[in-house]
């Protein structure tokens, strides 16, 4: 009798550097569908690690849809990472409620843009993301509110670690997407750079955190107002695979602001 050979499958290893390439492949083809398709398939099928947990895998999946203008694959992808509960780099409800404006679910996404404020914010980051968002759906009071939350938050974080009178730039890194980290002066600075623009748009006078934008890197230092971008086309910080081919997982209109980075 002939030895039966055992059958060997071969499982896929969710990896950040796969996901990375994967990004960077339909930055510049434009094909985010059969990015977004491939990445929910890893993430489904795919063993989790340390450096890329599964919620991770669900939550960049749901960017890519996004991107291809399926919101509501996007929502299934934002939910599936809500489920999961592992370790992401922002919370998944942030581009679930961007997803389900998008699909007309006003009240639901407003709903946990509430419960994100009732839980009380402590990553500037989604304060950043919120505020944009609430910018593109013109709500400036709000987006206002979230912008200097972010804020606060960057100059307690900075007085806490930093020593007497450090400057802007010795604030402490802050983690990244990626597995990276974010310089928090960076952070402070895209905050309120973000903060100032809307002030201009809501006619507001200048106050004392529009001037620490005159104690920021050069790069970041504010526009005149004369200058200022329309808010509608200011997008949150995309991977270097996005900003190389000029698109944004989170912007609608997906048109790079060039002053911010």
């Amino acid at each position: 009798m002939p030895v039966r050979v055992g059958t060997f499958w071969i499982v896929p290893v969710l990896s950040r550097e796969e996901f990375d390439a994967i990004e960077f492949g339909a930055a510049f083809s434009g094909d985010h569908e059969a990015a977004a398709q491939r990445m929910s398939r890893l993430a489904v099928t795919g063993t989790q690690t340390e450096s890329m947990a599964r919620a991770e895998a669900f939550l960049r999946a749901g960017e890519q849809w996004l991107l291809a203008d399926d919101p509501a694959a996007a929502a299934s992808g934002f939910r599936l990472a809500l489920a999961d509960g592992g370790p992401v780099f922002v919370d998944p409800r942030v581009p679930l409620a961007r997803a389900l404006f998008l699909l007309g679910k006003q009240s639901e996404a407003l709903g946990l843009i509430t419960t994100l404020k009732a839980e009380g914010r402590r990553d500037p980051r989604m304060c950043d993301l919120v505020a944009e968002l609430l910018v593109e759906r013109s709500d400036l009071d709000g987006a206002l509110d979230w912008a200097t939350a972010g804020v606060e938050l960057c100059l307690a974080d900075r007085a806490a670690a930093a020593p007497p009178g450090a400057r802007l730039s010795a604030a402490g890194d802050r983690p990244a997407r990626g597995g990276g980290t974010r310089d928090g002066a960076d952070e402070l600075s895209m905050l309120l750079s973000l903060r100032y623009r809307i002030r201009v748009d809501l006619g507001l006078p200048e106050d004392d955190y529009d001037r620490l934008l005159d104690a920021a890197p050069a790069k970041e230092r504010r526009p005149p107002a004369g200058q200022c971008l329309p808010l509608g086309r200011l997008s949150s910080r995309a991977r270097p695979a996005q900003r190389a081919a000029g698109c944004c997982a989170w912007s609608a209109s997906r048109t790079p602001d060039p002053g911010r980075r």
